[in-house]
């Protein structure tokens, strides 16, 4: 049985992630402890509210060095809704811009959609040779969010780097956003898998079958 850590600072829905994992098979601890969050075989970090305030929560419990040195040791990450957002550069919400983890490029901005917040089911477009989405690719998802990443800059070409680049899945609400990301061991989704049903329970399945 997998051991998953779901990364306890202030902001997520802790107790309906760690029944979703639980549902699908992982021995799953909530925790704000460094070294709990370490050593597990996953750490899934949640996230609900603004970009400014999770990010105060995450560097109060030392969030940044606990997926800096997981992703330095290739142990996996799966960030989600909010969770998702602080793993890019920056965010600005409400006027205000604040620093973000910088494991991707990107400003996670207010979508330009004509209703927001973007609340209910949608489809994604699924990156090809995605582990994440294998065989639910046309399934739907439930999101409820308002800012996302609208632009994703690779900026991997012709670099010394060996590493393939991220894969990237959109969805559309008005305009095109990120609504999934995998890169090695640090994945994320816009959406809240916990809320998505049997598709949400697959993708958490499929992510406990990337741990080793």
């Amino acid at each position: 049985m997998k051991k998953v850590a779901v990364l306890d600072y202030g902001s997520g829905n802790l107790r309906s992630v760690e029944r979703a994992l639980t549902r699908v098979g992982a021995d799953v601890t909530v925790t704000s402890d460094a070294q709990t969050a370490l050593d597990a075989d996953g750490l899934l970090v949640p996230g609900v509210g603004a970009f400014a305030a999770c990010m105060a929560g995450l560097d109060a419990v030392d969030g940044r060095r606990i997926i800096d040195r997981r992703l330095a040791g290739g142990r996996p990450v799966l960030g989600i809704c909010v969770g998702m957002q602080i793993l890019f550069e920056r965010g600005v919400e409400h006027g205000v811009d604040a620093e973000g983890c910088g494991e991707w490029p990107g400003v996670v901005a207010e979508l330009e959609a004509p209703v927001l917040p973007h609340m209910g089911w949608n489809t994604v477009q699924a990156a090809p040779g995605s582990a994440l989405f294998a065989g639910i690719e046309d399934e739907r998802f439930y999101f409820v969010h308002s800012y996302g990443v609208r632009e994703f800059p690779l900026g991997q070409e012709g670099g010394s780097t060996p590493l393939a680049p991220p894969l990237v899945t959109w969805a559309e609400h008005g305009d095109r956003f990120v609504a999934g990301v995998e890169n090695a061991a640090l994945s994320a989704t816009q959406f809240h898998p916990e809320k998505s049903g049997d598709a949400g329970a697959q993708l958490l399945t499929n992510w406990l079958g990337t741990l080793s």
